[in-house]
């Protein structure tokens, strides 16, 4: 067997071509658009992998040959030895990140599918805080921002799904030539209040990682 080489939010975008493909099959009776969807999802699962030419691209590339929800069921299978989990992290890891946050509430590790996590978040109740991980260039990073529920659904800024939304604002490190001592920035957007549903949802990184360049940077 290869090495891992599938991400969590990649695996989730292939998941939802076969979803596709699957549902219009049995959806729609025109044999035309059933084929140009079998490609479409081809040709989208392949772009997530330009680099691939092996034989692990027939494999990613059979979605476009499913039939049934056990063809659907094995093929998903078939690539979850190939996850790449999110890399191992440990409690003083994690406290590092957070120097300045004494009493940090840690999150269970032990509870956590690494092989699903594109990042790894938790919120503290008692302080209304959220605390974002994610692994990028080899290291780690960390932000922690307001958590503030809204008591509505709309649509998450890293997963793009119609879901229960919470405000994340983090306070930017960026800061203006001559700007005074007391001058602070805040960033804020609307993220899933439950990072579990958002890590099974996300199907590209690029917002979150544009997200935590614009407190980080």
């Amino acid at each position: 067997m290869c090495e891992p080489f599938i991400r969590g939010y990649q695996y989730n975008m292939i998941k939802n071509q076969a979803d596709y493909v699957l549902h219009t099959l049995r959806t729609v009776g025109d044999p035309k658009v059933v084929a140009g969807v079998r490609s479409s999802a081809q040709a989208k699962v392949a772009e997530l992998f330009p680099d691939i030419k092996d034989e692990r691209i027939s494999m990613l590339e059979s979605v476009s040959e499913l039939k049934t929800g056990e063809d659907l069921q094995k093929y998903v299978q078939a690539l979850e030895p190939y996850l790449v989990a999110f890399p191992p992290i440990t409690d003083q890891q994690i406290r590092k990140l957070f120097p300045k946050n004494k009493k940090l509430k840690l999150p269970d590790l032990a509870q956590v599918d690494f092989r699903y996590v594109s990042y790894l978040s938790w919120v503290d109740i008692a302080t209304n805080k959220m605390f974002i991980v994610y692994h990028k260039d080899g290291a780690f990073v960390g932000v922690e921002g307001r958590f503030t529920e809204t008591n509505k659904k709309s649509y998450c800024f890293v997963c793009n799904r119609y879901e229960k939304l919470a405000l994340f604002s983090a306070i930017t490190r960026k800061r203006p030539a001559n700007s005074s001592p007391d001058y602070y920035k805040s960033v804020g957007n609307y993220v899933c209040m439950d990072g579990h549903t958002c890590n099974k949802n996300v199907t590209d990184i690029a917002s979150l990682e544009r997200f935590l360049a614009s407190v980080l940077d």
